[in-house]
């Protein structure tokens, strides 16, 4: 499977990702090369993944798994490992993990000695199409999601699908929402290819999901304007997944889980504002309830959710910014939403 082009790495795909690192290693003179796994890819994905590198790395170290663990503290272990070590600016780190683990080994490979290499190797499907592509790094300042971080891009991103047999259901499904999303903000033929899709690690299906991300970010890498879409259902997504995340009477909700559900949201929300159908909202709510569980919230939840909104990312000049469709495969950035909407669309959610 050929390989796709970014602005400035390339994502290598099953058996050119294996050749691909081989050469880069080969051919860099790194003084050092260190991977970072997590407590699951340490037992699941490195013994494989070490197959694959060819070569005992310089040391291996672990962190625990979750996003629970995706704060300033463990990057003072992932430093102080480093340091240990002997790793400088010639070192690289190869990180080896799911979105938590490559957003946070990002970030401490961006910032250890005031930046070293990196390169991913995603072994989720929310890692593969989403968080390990584009260059963004960082941790959760308490709850509040990836208040920290850099964009900063890898040396290359290393594909390999069958690391996703190592994986529940659930944590597949968490990545195929990313997958859906796409389809929503860009690409109206692969949402409804994907609607139907029973399947939700088909290796075609992946790649052509990094290949829209990457587009997309390729024209716009630091989010001034085109790559803001990829945000769509995570403004209230990720304001729902910090309250599940910090509320000790809630179950945790995957990354996927949230967005899904803010997906909703901001459809709803599309549809009262920029004019996407009744149909279309329809469609995109029976299709992630589909594969999807409801959710309860009551008004205190949904009270605390929007609080939260303030510390969204995309905010500017004290105003909420959203993500919304004018129809499927058509996104608009930058959209204020009047305050009394939110219960609307809370309320359309619950919906039986």
């Amino acid at each position: 499977m050929e390989s796709i082009k970014s602005l400035a790495y390339e994502v290598h795909m099953e058996e050119l990702a294996q050749a691909s690192l081989t050469q880069h290693i080969a051919k860099s003179d790194y003084s050092k090369v260190f991977v970072l796994v997590d407590e699951n890819t340490k037992v699941h994905c490195l013994p494989e993944f070490m197959n694959k590198l060819g070569m005992a790395p310089d040391d291996v170290f672990e962190i625990k798994a979750g996003e629970i663990h995706k704060h300033i503290g463990t990057c003072s272990l992932v430093w102080e490992w480093l340091s240990d070590q002997g790793g400088d600016r010639r070192s690289l780190l190869i990180n080896l993990g799911g979105g938590v683990l490559t957003d946070l080994g990002g970030f401490v490979a961006s910032t250890f000695k005031r930046g070293i290499d990196f390169i991913n190797v995603p072994t989720t499907l929310l890692a593969m199409v989403d968080a390990s592509i584009g260059g963004k790094t960082g941790v959760d300042l308490g709850a509040l999601k990836n208040q920290i971080g850099v964009i900063n891009q890898p040396q290359m991103v290393l594909v390999f699908p069958e690391f996703l047999k190592t994986l529940e259901t659930r944590q597949i499904k968490s990545g195929f929402a990313e997958m859906l999303k796409h389809g929503l903000i860009i690409d109206a033929e692969y949402w409804k290819s994907l609607r139907s899709m029973d399947n939700f690690a088909d290796a075609k299906c992946i790649k052509h999901s990094i290949a829209i991300k990457n587009d997309v970010v390729s024209q716009d890498p630091t989010e001034q304007g085109l790559r803001k879409i990829l945000n769509f259902g995570h403004t209230l997504g990720h304001a729902i997944e910090s309250y599940f995340l910090e509320s000790k009477d809630k179950p945790t909700l995957l990354h996927g889980e949230a967005i899904a559900i803010g997906m909703i949201l901001e459809g709803y929300l599309s549809h009262e504002l920029k004019g996407l159908s009744k149909l279309s909202l329809q469609e995109i709510k029976e299709t992630f309830l589909n594969h999807f569980q409801r959710v309860e919230f009551d008004q205190d939840d949904i009270h605390a959710i929007l609080q939260l909104l303030i510390y969204d990312k995309k905010n500017s000049h004290g105003e909420v910014n959203f993500v919304l469709l004018h129809a499927i495969g058509n996104a608009v950035t930058d959209v204020r939403v009047p305050e009394n909407l939110f219960e609307k669309a809370f309320a359309y959610y619950k919906e039986q």
